[in-house]
């Protein structure tokens, strides 16, 4: 099994820019497999911080991280797939790919807050439609990706000229992960597209929001019924249900009176039997260090013999 670590505030003492710097090399170090950040321009509220807390922009964070580390993947959890035209998405993955030495993973999915595209004058379209876009961005991309120039011709993008130089040092391209979890459109895009999938793990944490508890709470049943509803949409279009990578994702807290690393370690154990192979996790101390010191000592070589 694998670890994530996810930033999803840059809220901290001391400047953002250095303190991005820090985190990111020692989770390099450390062990960690990937290293997150969301894709959101307003801050997402509650335990994360306010509207006006401090977000950046997803990719340019991404393209800082990689300059500055050496060995773990990268990428955005998730891209929200609407809130820029897939090509020129497609060409920033592939830059951020170039440019790390094959590190970029492209983590997309639907989209979700409104209140930042209004206010940032993005329009905001229903539900069906950030679906349908998102299909067609994912298709886009598997065309762009194979070099093919020839028109994307769409229900919402037209490419007349798709090219993509230089394409991606990850081969065949940089791994797609899909996030969500809708079990009839959603889950059908993981299976038809995807690399990997991400499910909600929540949080055992009393302090974080009630439906984050409930969830985490209620993993054993939840979680391997997410998992069979994928593996019957790969069976229904003759896709091997191996080949792609199943990630959750969770807030948990390392400190003494908190949680334990033992008890990190226990829940990844869990996990490993439903059948996940990356548990990628947030920690609102990320900021101090101390927790992803401790993710290196004392929890990654555990569960990396983990199956």
């Amino acid at each position: 099994m694998k670890i994530g670590l996810q930033l999803p505030s840059f809220d901290w003492p001391g400047g953002i820019g250095p303190k991005l710097a820090e985190i990111a090399q020692l989770a390099d170090e450390s062990g960690f497999a990937s290293l997150w950040v969301m894709d959101h321009f307003f801050g997402i509220g509650g335990v994360w911080g306010e509207p006006e807390a401090p977000m950046l922009e997803g990719y340019s964070t991404l393209a800082y991280m990689a300059a500055v580390t050496k060995r773990l993947r990268l990428g955005l959890l998730v891209t929200g797939a609407f809130y820029r035209p897939p090509g020129l998405l497609i060409k920033t993955v592939s830059t951020l790919d170039v440019l790390s030495g094959g590190r970029a993973i492209l983590g997309i999915g639907a989209g979700w807050y409104e209140r930042e595209a209004v206010g940032l004058g993005m329009a905001f379209p229903s539900t069906r439609e950030r679906l349908e876009r998102l299909e067609e961005t994912l298709q886009i991309a598997k065309h762009m990706w194979a070099d093919d120039t020839t028109p994307f011709v769409g229900r919402y993008y037209h490419l007349t000229e798709p090219m993509n130089h230089p394409q991606p040092l990850s081969q065949p391209h940089p791994p797609i992960l899909i996030g969500g979890e809708g079990e009839k459109q959603t889950l059908r895009l993981v299976a038809t597209y995807g690399d990997a999938c991400n499910f909600f793990l929540g949080t055992p944490l009393p302090n974080y929001p009630a439906d984050y508890v409930e969830t985490f709470r209620n993993r054993k049943q939840n979680l391997p019924h997410k998992l069979a509803v994928l593996r019957e949409h790969c069976e229904r279009i003759g896709r091997d249900y191996a080949t792609i990578e199943r990630t959750v994702l969770g807030s948990i807290c390392l400190a003494p009176d908190a949680m334990s690393a033992s008890e990190v370690v226990e829940i990844c154990h869990e996990l490993a039997e439903m059948g996940f192979q990356q548990v990628i996790f947030n920690m609102p101390n990320d900021h101090t260090l101390t927790p992803l010191a401790t993710f290196g000592t004392d929890i990654i070589p555990k569960v990396s013999a983990f199956a």
